[in-house]
């Protein structure tokens, strides 16, 4: 893991400083909410529906379990015992007082976090692929390079105030894992013929009210021009993104409406000026950066394999969660684990203080010390041996987080919604806990198979419906909730948005409808090797319509 130098330790602790002058000012009265609005939202601070919210930054979603446990600290003394992870890999506090702020960006400082740079319009928390450094298909760990970006873009003075918010994604895998075509900015890491590091790079990717799918720019981009090519973005962004309307401020419409060819020259001019300046990257200072990520020394664990094949045997449940929440690790004696923080009837994505400390514990004793966050909102432990799956899974289902569904269709993305954001139309969470319940019984969720449903309570789309295979988006119609169903999005390798399929369902039929949804796949399907992407792409919406609705004219 990267560690803080000094600069990052003096510009830290100065932030908080500085932070916590302009809290006492504003509960003085000296500053008004709207004087304090641009202070706090750079330090990730929110006026939320009924509280203010503290944004914390995990970069490319890293840490260890010192800093899990202060997080779960913060939880336990500054919150309601609790933390909410999010889809950009940080966590957020839903119920700090707002004179706790200072205190609690001052213990995160202590741990070399911070909430820097997690709102605003700069670029925020660069995220990566949750399994980096250990999975088994990837070219190169992409955490360096999202480290570089970090670096780079704090408090850069250039992007501090751009015309809207920006998000920089990472991956280092065939398989994309991080989501980089809904970004602002995409970067695929990836070799040449001559097997020379470089990245594809994708702009104008996102979600919200005008989902797009970000276009390739450059295909390969050497990796020691990362900084001078995203500058020359950045800055053709910068001049020529809207500031009239923030609907279309994001660099997406940019795209849209300047076309990806001119665009590209426009960009290819700035590069051409900053290519060979202070912004290439020395190859020193790569490999430098890339030394905090070498993955730790794993001794051989040869009986592993063994008493792996000899538990799953013996005990159905742990043959299910290896099944689902463990993929191949680079070293054959290992694996990486998915926690899932999807049990059956809890709101997705969050974690008590307590969950939190258990997790800090089984990273120390089986994961040599790492988590990640993933940007569907579950941990992961990226270094577990084979042999110690039984126990790692067992610590899980202590504090009742060993539920075996990564990527089943309990495993859903939600977002706070109307129980706690201010700018939501709808409620997500309750949604979220009745499909899981409706559709808890393992043997149902294994017979359905991989099925990623994302539900958000307002058009900014927080919890990513527009790229699930079913979407779910709660609106406000007349003074009433109301649900959109989109069907056939994804972010797996074959990025597409998906389409809505017809009227909105009221909260007590949006359950019912999903189910609808499910029955008519598993009628249509192949077999049962056929996901329900693969069989949506193969049939396209109309059978989902004609089931849901009953005729074809009752969908349009």
């Amino acid at each position: 893991m990267y560690r803080y130098d000094e600069f990052d330790h003096r510009f830290v602790h100065d932030r908080v400083a500085q932070y916590r002058d302009q809290v006492e000012r504003r509960l003085a009265g000296d500053l008004t909410e709207e004087q304090f609005k641009p202070l706090r939202l750079m330090n990730g601070v929110y006026l939320q529906l009924h509280a203010y919210m503290l944004r914390v930054a995990i970069p490319y979603g890293t840490l260890d379990s010192r800093q899990m446990r202060k997080l779960a600290h913060i939880a336990r003394v500054y919150d309601q015992g609790y933390g909410h992870f999010t889809t950009r890999q940080n966590i957020q506090y839903n119920w700090p007082s707002l004179a706790d702020t200072p205190k609690i960006l001052e213990e995160l400082a202590e741990v070399e976090m911070h909430a820097i740079q997690t709102s605003g319009n700069c670029i925020r928390n660069v995220t990566a692929d949750h399994f980096a450094g250990a999975a088994a298909d990837e070219v190169a760990d992409p955490r360096p390079y999202a480290e570089i970006l970090r670096q780079w873009s704090s408090l850069h003075p250039e992007f501090s105030f751009l015309p809207r918010k920006f998000k920089i994604a990472v991956t280092g895998a065939e398989k994309d894992r991080a989501a980089i075509q809904v970004h602002d900015i995409g970067l695929h890491l990836k070799t040449d013929e001559e097997g020379s590091l470089g990245f594809a790079v994708y702009i104008g990717g996102g979600q919200g009210r005008t989902p797009m799918v970000a276009k390739k720019v450059c295909d390969f981009l050497p990796e020691a021009d990362l900084l001078s090519y995203v500058t020359a973005i950045m800055r053709v962004y910068n001049l020529y993104g809207r500031r009239d309307n923030k609907y279309k401020a994001r660099i997406k419409i940019l795209v849209h409406e300047t076309g990806l060819e001119e665009l590209r020259g426009a960009i290819e001019t700035e590069w051409q000026a900053l290519k060979n300046s202070d912004l290439k990257l020395p190859d020193t200072d790569i490999r430098a950066i890339e030394r905090y990520f070498a993955l730790p020394e794993l001794p051989p664990r040869p009986e592993g394999l063994f008493a792996l094949a000899t538990e799953k045997r013996k005990d159905p449940a742990f043959r299910a969660w290896v099944n689902r929440n463990v993929v191949q690790h680079k070293i054959s004696d290992y694996a990486v684990v998915t926690v899932s923080l999807k049990p059956i009837g809890e709101a997705p994505g969050d974690a008590s203080a307590d969950q939190m400390d258990a997790i800090a514990g089984l990273a120390e004793a089986f994961a040599f010390d790492e988590i990640r966050v993933s940007h569907e909102q579950n941990l992961v432990l990226p270094h577990v041996a084979l042999a110690d799956l039984r126990a790692v899974c067992d610590g899980l289902s202590a504090i009742g987080l060993a539920e075996a569904n990564a990527g089943l269709i309990t495993d859903i993305i939600a977002c706070p919604g109307m129980d706690y954001c201010a700018l939501a139309t709808a409620r997500s969470i309750p949604v979220a806990q009745q499909i899981g319940e409706r559709f808890a019984a393992q043997s149902r969720q294994q017979e359905i198979g991989d099925l990623k449903i994302k539900i958000s309570g307002c058009i900014n789309a927080c919890g990513h419906h527009h790229v699930g295979g079913i979407g779910i988006l709660g609106v406000e119609k007349k003074g009433e909730e109301l649900y959109q169903i989109t069907l056939g999005g994804s972010v797996d390798g074959q990025t597409t948005i998906g389409e809505i399929i017809g009227r909105g369902f009221a909260p007590d039929g949006v359950v019912d409808a999903v189910e609808t949804i499910v029955e008519t796949y598993l009628g249509l399907r192949r077999d049962d090797q056929e996901t329900f992407l693969e069989a949506y792409r193969r049939v396209g919406a109309q059978p989902f319509k004609d089931q849901l609705y009953g005729d074809v004219h009752a969908a349009a």
